[in-house]
């Protein structure tokens, strides 16, 4: 989606395995670490196939089935990344719709009897249901299993262009989870420096838009000045799912620097006109293409009109990733229209040389130009013209290069500003030179920019930016 903070894949891993191992001992479910073999091969394999058809086979009750499940779990957990991996690839080989069955069904589905073709249906789906989702379907039963997939999922996603068979899996596991995730489900909180401090601990670990640096800086972003949203799922009740950052100010920011400032004096949020949206972090990325951000974004401005109603104005300052990337790619296949004339022009004027492509990739790429004023200020206009360039008009397949501008425009907001200068951290000179930009929120023309960019691509900007164009 937007700005999404990362997890170390083997991070998550560990914290899954500590917690849920913990849970599940009570279970009864205890396994013998021997019982874990150092290779998935030969007997091993064969072993563990039959462990899976014992637990969809669900014999001996419910406690039983529980303690299979529990079981099978504990052995997946203890393998090493190869070892989870082979697992993923027997349970996808071997539980998957039966292809002569499904053959059949449809043959009978095409010609049932009107009064009949309703039961053939409800048989069709039967068949197309693979087996395995009844073993997914018991560990969602576990305690902590809904977390226990999350994760699974995250592993699972590594794999799945280089194996068709994982992919299938994949597909039935993320239709599980997104009927299991729907909005209605979630639940949104305020999190506040009061909040568990194991809850305060992740949020350090997840955000990855801009990095927390400390308990202080983590703090500075809970005052009574700022505002932290985020979604929950019930069976997750100490995992955030995706989380907003607020801060409340007057007029629109255009500086992550100025934003984040723990020296900076508090507002009074009651006299804000301004509520700045400056990080979305998805935090589960086993979760991926199930989408929150629309509806949190919706959710809190909601929150935010019903505690301060002298708010006006709903702004993100947000990040732009790629704009760097694409900006050296156009000047390396020799884009021609990068620099107009009145750019050269003011670039010689404060180089002393002819200033061409190849001086703004040069400068672009090593920084410097930010420590000397009078080429950064006659670089100015062009790199602000070109990030609007690439921001607005850039596309593929109707839609913008830009995946944060994907994300914003699609939920019917407008690109406001184009900050100079607006991230000037390793990480925002590295991603976009330095810039940032601004997507307005205006409540009348939400639901009209919404439409006219999912029929067309249409792109909603300010004058300003089209000025810049």
């Amino acid at each position: 989606m937007s700005d999404i903070a990362a997890q170390p894949q083997e991070t998550l891993w560990t914290r899954t395995v500590n917690s849920v191992r913990r849970v599940w001992l009570d279970l009864g479910a205890t396994l013998d670490s021997d019982a874990i073999p150092a290779k998935l091969e030969g007997k091993a394999a064969d072993q563990l196939l039959e462990r899976m058809r014992a637990c969809i086979a669900s014999e001996g009750g419910e406690v039983s089935a529980r303690a299979r499940a529990a079981q099978l779990g504990q052995y997946y957990m203890g393998l090493d990344a190869p070892g989870r991996k082979r697992f993923l690839e027997i349970l996808a080989s071997n539980f998957g719709p039966d292809k002569e069955k499904v053959e059949t069904a449809i043959e009978a589905y095409h010609h049932a009897a009107p009064e009949k073709k309703a039961r053939a249906r409800q048989d069709l789906q039967a068949v197309l249901t693979p087996p395995r989702q009844s073993l997914l379907t018991q560990f969602n039963a576990l305690p902590d299993g809904v977390k226990f997939l999350v994760d699974l999922r995250a592993e699972l996603l590594r794999y799945t262009k280089e194996s068709p068979e994982l992919a299938d899996l994949d597909k039935d596991l993320e239709r599980l989870l997104v009927s299991w995730f729907d909005i209605g489900f979630l639940e949104l909180q305020r999190i506040t420096w009061n909040s568990p401090a194991a809850l305060l601990e992740k949020l350090i670990s997840y955000e990855a838009v801009h990095e927390i640096r400390s308990w202080t800086d983590l703090r500075n972003r809970l005052d009574s000045d700022r505002r932290l949203f985020a979604f929950f799922h019930p069976r997750m009740p100490m995992e955030p799912l995706i989380f907003v950052e607020v801060a409340l100010v007057n007029g629109i920011a255009g500086s992550i620097q100025t934003l984040l400032d723990e020296d900076a004096p508090i507002v009074d949020p009651n006299a804000a006109d301004t509520a700045i949206f400056y990080s979305i972090s998805n935090t589960q990325r086993g979760l991926r293409g199930i989408s929150f951000g629309n509806f949190l974004i919706k959710r809190v401005v909601e929150e935010l009109k019903a505690e301060f109603p002298n708010l006006k104005a709903f702004s993100t300052l947000s990040p732009i990733p790629m704009f760097r990337q694409w900006l050296e790619s156009n000047i390396a296949e020799g884009d021609p229209n990068l620099l107009t004339a009145e750019d050269r022009k003011r670039l010689k004027k404060v180089t002393g040389n002819k200033f061409g492509k190849g001086d703004l990739l040069r400068s672009v790429t090593t920084g410097d130009w930010v420590k000397d004023a009078e080429l950064s200020e006659a670089l100015r206009p062009a790199l602000l013209r070109l990030c609007a360039r690439y921001l607005v008009q850039e596309k593929r397949k109707e839609r913008p290069l830009d995946p944060v501008a994907r994300f914003h425009l699609s939920n019917g907001a407008q690109v406001e500003r184009v900050n100079w200068l607006g991230d000037i951290s390793d990480k925002g000179m590295r991603e976009s030179a330095g810039m940032m930009v601004n997507y307005l929120y205006r409540l009348n023309d939400i639901e009209k920019n919404h439409e006219r960019f999912a029929k067309s691509g249409f792109v909603a900007t300010s004058s300003g930016v089209r000025g810049l164009l």
